[in-house]
């Protein structure tokens, strides 16, 4: 079933910039929004519209009034949704969708900010770019911020977090290079797939494994997986580009991947890969999955949508 959220009030709109691309290094989903640190709530309205049904899937398109694009980057077991848009400036600002009404978030001294990762206390994660174009990261508990880079990089963009307050991400050193990082208990490591150049971490889950993607070699850029201090890498077949940025504490992998002019989403459940697409759309990108098979991202097909995937009956358990 296909179901639009118009969102009242304010008019707004959303933009998005695609993480990774073919023949190109893995680079994190850079979010960005306005200087302004309020957040304002607005009323969401539901307005039934065409069914369109992908795979085992009823998809929900979330839009802004007036957006030329809305993307959704993350949610929680709740059901809460965070992502980004832009304004009618142009300007883009990060957002929480939570119970039917929309919230607008800037972080503090920003010019675009975008909210990337939600973990089940409510805390929401992001990345924002100051005046002067350096490019943080924070965490937004109960209304207050908490910026934070990694030590001596150029910019440190958050990827991903769970219910343990473990953050992953990536980070960009003096040569331009990124790396994966894991922030815990308020210490850095940095995480390399061996023999990278560059190597993003893009999702964690509950019982710690992680997920991303790294340039094994010019346009060849596979995921991986991270487990007990394990690598394994994941290739959908095919696929130069595979680009995992979700992972449930049941094992689900959700990401997406280039092929033939079009960029698909995909989970992976015990090692089955399933394509995941929007009916129709050029491009669909599976960004992030809940426990309950939820899963969040957007989708191009006469402009950029976000959208809410809920497994139907026939579907995954």
């Amino acid at each position: 079933m296909y179901r639009k959220i118009i969102f009242a009030v304010l008019v707004l709109s959303a933009s998005f910039l695609c993480a990774q691309s073919v023949d190109v290094p893995p680079t994190p989903k850079h979010l960005e929004s306005d200087d302004s640190d309020v957040l304002a709530d607005n009323q969401a309205t539901i307005a039934p519209q065409a069914s369109v049904v992908g795979g085992s899937y009823d998809f929900t398109t979330i839009d802004a009034p007036g957006a030329t694009a809305t993307v959704a980057n993350g949610l929680n077991d709740r059901g809460d949704i965070v992502g980004r848009y832009n304004d009618a400036g142009g300007v883009m600002h990060g957002f929480l969708l939570n119970k039917g009404t929309f919230t607008t978030i800037d972080a503090p001294g920003s010019i675009q900010t975008g909210a990337i990762a939600i973990n089940n206390r409510g805390t929401i994660g992001g990345t924002f770019l100051d005046s002067n174009n350096v490019r943080h990261s924070f965490l937004l508990d109960h209304g207050a911020f908490t910026i934070f880079d990694f030590p001596g990089a150029a910019a440190t963009i958050l990827q991903g977090m769970n219910d343990r307050d473990e953050v992953v991400g990536a980070y960009t050193d003096a040569s331009a290079l990124n790396h994966g990082f894991l922030l815990s208990a308020g210490t850095f490591t940095t995480i390399d797939f061996p023999g990278a150049r560059q190597t993003v971490a893009g999702g964690i889950n509950n019982r710690g494994q992680i997920v991303g993607n790294f340039q094994e070699s010019p346009g060849n850029n596979p995921g991986f997986l991270l487990s007990d201090g394990n690598f394994s890498t994941i290739d959908f077949p095919g696929a130069k580009v595979t680009a995992p940025f979700g992972i449930a504490a049941n094992g689900e992998i959700v990401g997406f991947y280039p092929a033939n002019g079009s960029v698909h989403g995909f989970t992976l459940i015990d090692g089955n890969f399933s394509t995941f697409d929007f009916l129709g759309a050029l491009t669909t990108r599976a960004n992030r999955v809940n426990e309950r098979g939820q899963i969040v991202g957007f989708y191009v097909l006469s402009g950029t949508h976000a959208f809410l995937a809920t497994p139907t009956p026939s579907g995954k358990p």
